[in-house]
């Protein structure tokens, strides 16, 4: 028998009242694994398994009956509970009252007692309460936490705690034998009472104590009634500043500007008109006069014409100031009105106009509705500079710099179109076209750069000619004769003639790689895509009484052999005895496009086929 067993069954098996047993030798531990011929196996012989007649008759006739026999019952509350607890449906839930007690206060002869405001705490997690005392300055006793958290009883010595639908508004409630009274709660205490369908009653006032009373009466401070005038008085006694006594209208329109546009007609010898913006400061009731300066008008840029200072409408003038004790008028918001004048030191200005703050200002504040006078308009100097022509170092955007400033910055470059473009290179074949018979026979690679649509031109050469190969022209940006425009790649066209400097070419064939190019580029070859030139062919029926007429003229007078096929000499004599002008690219293309051979030559078929003809 163990040492465990001899002990009492009152005693709780918890740590503690647990001893080992002394007397007990054999620590051993049964092995339930072992290791037979390489295969790790699980001994069986402590395991009962009762045997169910029933499951074996049911397996040998392949009929397993339910193994559960009978359903689960649902649980009441899953890991995911469908009743929530308090602790986590009033998570960080808090209801506070504002509430007080009453204290009898001895041996004082201002006061009898003393009321003390506490706010009280209910925790919906777990029912528990808490008091704390607000802390007032002065007040002679500790304050602060006045009941910790925790579960109060209805009754000392009983299991009944307070709930919180035992705490109401305008009623007492008794905490360890000391009786508060609840006066008010916050605004989520009162909704949280009418969700649950309990309101709360009206709040009540707080009452009063002597001491309160006392304590404001010491706090108030009433100054005697010449203070200010002795403040002043020292202030400026002690070198400071006079009192300000416009600090009111300062601060509410300070930035506050009203603009108006004036114009001051000068009639003297040299005299003109000339325009001014008069800005009248709201905060202090002071004027400045900015001159509107004018491009090239040949007077010298003075930015002001008055500073900023109050303008009188009558003037005084002394020799010093302050010799006068005449008070001066000054000008207002209501004396400035559009179309009326302005005499600003015997230079009587017009006003003609003002911005949209001070017509909503005059409108608003004023009830004045400003309407801007019209001027006479001037009729505007044009002044023409030539640009000079081209000086012949670098590209004429760097010779344009200069022209347009002094410290000329570099052209800007298409840098997107660099990097899109730069890989791709059109090549042609040419011939130059020239007065001298023995150049025109002279052949020529002109590549043209998508990056930067810069021409490079080479010449070829061949045997006992004559004529030197090699580069005919540096790489660089041409210019068209004809629009004064750079080429781009809309000007190389097959058949077309382009002008570097004084030497002319036309192209005459291109490589693969331009004409597949210039297929993917349909918008701006527009001779390179084989719909449009089909339908550029159709329209040539309009001259025929019908479409099937108009087919059988055209493949009569292009394949005059009946033979099948045509080549390129054939087609070219063919349009232009039908008189459709087709240019030398899209017969190229349309060569191409209906070469079914690779020999260069037209099939009538396809050509018939594709322009709407009936197969045979």
């Amino acid at each position: 028998m163990s040492l465990n067993s001899q002990f009492p069954k009152q005693v709780p098996f918890l740590p503690g009242h647990v001893f080992s047993d002394p007397f007990k030798e054999n620590h051993h531990k049964t092995q339930q694994f072992s290791h037979i011929n390489g295969t790790v196996q699980e001994k069986t012989n402590f395991i009962h398994e009762e045997f169910d007649p029933n499951l074996m008759d049911s397996m040998k006739f392949n009929a397993p009956p339910n193994l559960t026999y009978g359903s689960r019952q649902p649980p009441e509350n899953d890991y995911i509970p469908r009743i929530q607890p308090p602790w986590l449906k009033y998570d960080r839930a808090v209801l506070r009252f504002y509430g007080y007690f009453q204290e009898s206060v001895v041996e004082n002869p201002n006061e009898n007692f003393r009321i003390r405001k506490v706010i009280i705490y209910y925790y919906l997690s777990d029912g528990t309460i808490h008091v704390t005392e607000p802390r007032v300055p002065n007040a002679g006793i500790p304050q602060g936490l006045f009941i910790k958290r925790q579960k109060i009883p209805k009754k000392l010595g009983k299991n009944d705690f307070y709930q919180w639908e035992d705490i109401q508004l305008c009623s007492n409630i008794n905490f360890y034998e000391r009786v508060f009274r609840i006066q008010d709660c916050d605004t989520y205490t009162r909704e949280f009472y009418e969700y649950m369908g309990k309101p709360l009653r009206l709040p009540e006032q707080m009452p009063r104590d002597n001491f309160e009373n006392i304590r404001e009466t010491k706090e108030l401070k009433i100054n005697p009634p010449d203070t200010k005038e002795y403040k002043e008085y020292f202030e400026v006694k002690l070198g400071g500043g006079h009192p300000n006594g416009g600090l009111n209208k300062y601060l509410q329109n300070d930035r506050k500007v009203l603009s108006f546009d004036i114009i001051w007609d000068d009639a003297s010898i040299e005299g003109q008109l000339n325009y001014y913006t008069l800005n009248y400061y709201l905060a202090d009731d002071t004027c400045e006069v900015k001159e509107v300066r004018k491009q090239n008008s040949g007077k010298d840029p003075y930015p002001l014409m008055l500073r900023r200072q109050k303008i009188p409408k009558t003037p005084i003038l002394t020799h010093y100031p302050g010799m006068t004790l005449k008070k001066e008028e000054f000008y207002s918001p209501q004396d400035l009105i559009c179309g009326n004048t302005v005499k600003i030191y015997g230079r009587e200005c017009f006003i003609y106009g003002c911005d949209d703050f001070t017509k909503e200002y005059y409108l608003n504040v004023l009830g004045i509705q400003q309407k801007p006078a019209t001027l006479k308009q001037e009729r505007g100097k044009k002044f023409y500079q030539p640009v000079p022509p081209y000086n012949g170092y670098g590209y004429e955007e760097d010779s344009l710099g200069s022209v347009y400033s002094l410290q000329p910055k570099p052209p800007k470059k298409d840098v997107r179109k660099n990097f899109t473009q730069d890989q791709f290179i059109l090549r042609f074949e040419a011939r130059q076209i020239s007065e001298v018979r023995e150049e025109n026979s002279r052949r020529f690679i002109i590549s043209f750069y998508c990056g930067d649509d810069t021409v490079q031109v080479y010449q070829t050469s061949e045997r006992n000619s004559g004529i030197w190969g090699g580069k005919f022209q540096e790489r660089s940006r041409q210019k068209n004769p004809l629009t004064n425009d750079y080429y781009t790649e809309r000007d190389f066209q097959l058949g077309g003639i382009v002008q570097f400097n004084v030497y002319k070419f036309q192209l005459m064939r291109a490589d693969e790689f331009t004409i597949n190019y210039m297929r993917q580029k349909p918008d701006v070859f527009k001779e390179a895509d084989i719909s449009q030139i089909i339908a550029k062919l159709r329209l040539f029926a309009d001259g025929y009484p019908n479409f099937d007429s108009f087919l059988l003229d055209l493949m009569k007078k292009l394949d005059k052999q009946l033979k099948g096929y045509i080549d390129f000499e054939e087609l070219s004599q063919g349009l232009l005895e039908l008189g459709f002008n087709l240019t030398l690219q899209e017969q190229y293309f349309l060569m191409r496009e209906f070469d079914r051979n690779g020999e260069w030559k037209l099939c009538m078929q396809s050509l018939w086929e594709s322009l709407g003809g009936k197969r045979a």
